[in-house]
């Protein structure tokens, strides 16, 4: 067994991980980073999911950091690309001009700014990456966690990490169950937190929101690039939920605010929304005409939500089983586009619709991993509810405010629909703060989580879930372990003596993580 050791071990790249790493590394501490594929960034890259953002995110919102990150991937495209005039001179170059963020780009560029952003820290020897190791087991004494066990997933190897500090920022929260921490999973129960939109009669511990495997795909008139039909095509071309207006496979969607039917189309130019511009990655004429041959698009659809069955706390087989589904849901989605997808001329399929494999880095063309929505959450010093951030809860216009706020955040509180069948939820919410007791542990001292598992519930978890927000707890986290290391604090010290959680919150905003909100509206 290979045996290492640092100050703060890291479990997970994703994009709250690589903040995290990004943070303990900038304080001068050794970090071990962790993760299952072969890219850092999670929701960025490997999960392929352009960001989600808030309306005022050019100016402020986001910590520096991330803003750095957002900087970086317009410069990326600056430096390398042969650009139009016209798009050299946008300040906000969107790459993609993507509907759903004012920064829609590729994975890989993703991929190449936070090693950028990484670089100095890898190349001095503060900071190591293992790719391709999932966690197999940790060792506990008390409330301390002492060591974990990865797995080489490529070589089969076992190596064991130990470290003062362990972060969690897996995508599943998969530490809390191997250190035995306390967590919870899917809806609570009305009775349990009185939030307004929490399930009545018993928590539902596997009702999560689904997960998606997306993927890449160009248009190229004339070609033909249908792929093998999938084998659960059959199935997926005709199931309908009940609670959905149409075949699930189809143009027929629903507007989540309102629960209405609407329909949409594959390319703009009918008064159908677009999918393809939806989440649009590269806009062909930003670039010289004929660099790429066709804009490329990511496709996270409603088409592609699964919510047959979760990925958390389930059987390895049911796991597997649920994962595969998924991927065959999401090519049934493609084949049915390229084959049967009415269009608007009266024919049916777009052939020319080709899988791009190498936006993603995978054979099957399907993102290296699945986005989840939805992770463990620890159970918390201090747990967000749906009446600490939701309009409807706020009738004076402002988020609860946190005393002990470490980051800031703002998307509306939006569920996608659930494995245990029930529709979306998605409600107005306002700009909200991080409070640090959401990262704070009941009881474990030295685990903290660093992205979705912290101290939220199913309903707020819809709001804080997203590609900044995650940056924020995850940069968080890092400086906290670190500030803890320091001075050999423990973090619910920091958190519950006066003069600390003042001095680390300073630390913060030294490094450019903002606090609060200006006097700004719902979303």
């Amino acid at each position: 067994m290979h045996k290492h050791s640092a100050d703060i071990i890291i479990i997970g790249g994703g994009t709250g991980g690589s903040a995290a790493a990004l943070a303990a590394a900038k304080s001068g501490k050794t970090v071990i980073l962790t993760e299952e594929t072969d890219w850092i960034g999670g929701q960025l890259t490997s999960q392929a999911v352009p960001p989600d953002e808030h309306p005022w995110i050019e100016k402020f919102g986001c910590t520096r950091t991330y803003r750095q990150f957002r900087n970086g991937v317009r410069d990326y495209y600056r430096r390398h690309f042969p650009l139009t005039a016209e798009a050299r001179s946008q300040v906000y170059l969107n790459p993609g001009n993507g509907g759903v963020s004012r920064l829609c780009h590729e994975p890989r560029a993703a991929v190449a700014v936070l090693q950028d952003m990484l670089a100095p820290y890898i190349h001095s020897g503060r900071l190591q990456i293992l790719y391709r190791h999932r966690i197999k087991s940790a060792s506990v004494e008390g409330d301390d966690i002492r060591k974990v066990t990865m797995t080489n997933l490529i070589t089969g190897e076992l190596v064991e990490l130990t470290a003062a500090y362990f972060l969690d920022a897996t995508e599943c929260g998969d530490v809390l169950p191997l250190a035995g921490a306390e967590y919870v999973t899917g809806a609570e129960a009305f009775s349990e937190t009185g939030e307004p939109h929490a399930v009545a009669g018993e928590a539902l511990p596997q009702d999560m929101q689904g997960f998606t495997y997306c993927f890449a795909m160009d248009y190229i008139e004339g070609e033909d690039h249908t792929i093998e039909r999938p084998e659960r095509y059959d199935f997926w071309r005709q199931y309908k939920a009940d609670f959905w207006p149409d075949r699930l496979l189809s143009w027929t969607g629903v507007r989540p605010h309102t629960l209405e039917a609407v329909d949409y189309e594959l390319f703009e130019g009918t008064e159908r929304y677009s999918l393809f511009y939806y989440r649009r990655i590269i806009d062909s004429t930003n670039f010289e005409k004929g660099f790429y041959p066709g804009s490329i698009t990511l496709v996270n659809w409603p088409q592609n939500d699964y919510w047959l069955g979760s990925v958390i706390d389930v059987s390895e087989q049911e796991r597997e089983r649920n994962l595969w589904d998924a991927k065959q849901l999401s090519l049934s989605l493609l084949y049915w586009l390229q084959t049967e997808a009415p269009r608007p001329d009266g024919g049916h399929g777009y052939p020319g619709l080709r899988l791009r494999k190498d936006i993603v880095g995978t054979e099957d063309g399907l993102a290296m991993y699945p986005y989840i929505r939805e992770s463990r959450r620890i159970k918390a010093e201090f747990t967000v509810l749906e009446q600490h951030v939701s309009a409807a809860c706020r009738p004076e216009g402002k988020a609860v405010q946190f005393d002990d706020s470490v980051g800031i955040g703002c998307y509306r509180i939006d569920l996608h629909p659930s494995t245990g069948n029930r529709h979306y939820i998605d409600i107005s919410s306002l700009p909200f703060q991080i409070p640090l007791g959401s990262l704070i542990p009941v009881r474990m001292t030295n685990l903290l989580p660093a992205c979705k598992n912290l101290g939220v519930t199913h309903i707020t978890n819809g709001c804080y879930r997203l590609h900044p927000v995650e940056w924020n707890i995850g940069e968080a986290a890092g400086f906290l372990a670190s500030y803890c290391l320091d001075r050999k604090l423990i973090p619910r010290d920091v958190r519950n003596t006066e003069s600390e959680l003042r001095k680390f919150q300073q630390t913060l905003v030294n490094y450019g993580i903002e606090l609060t909100w200006p006097t700004i509206h719902p979303v």
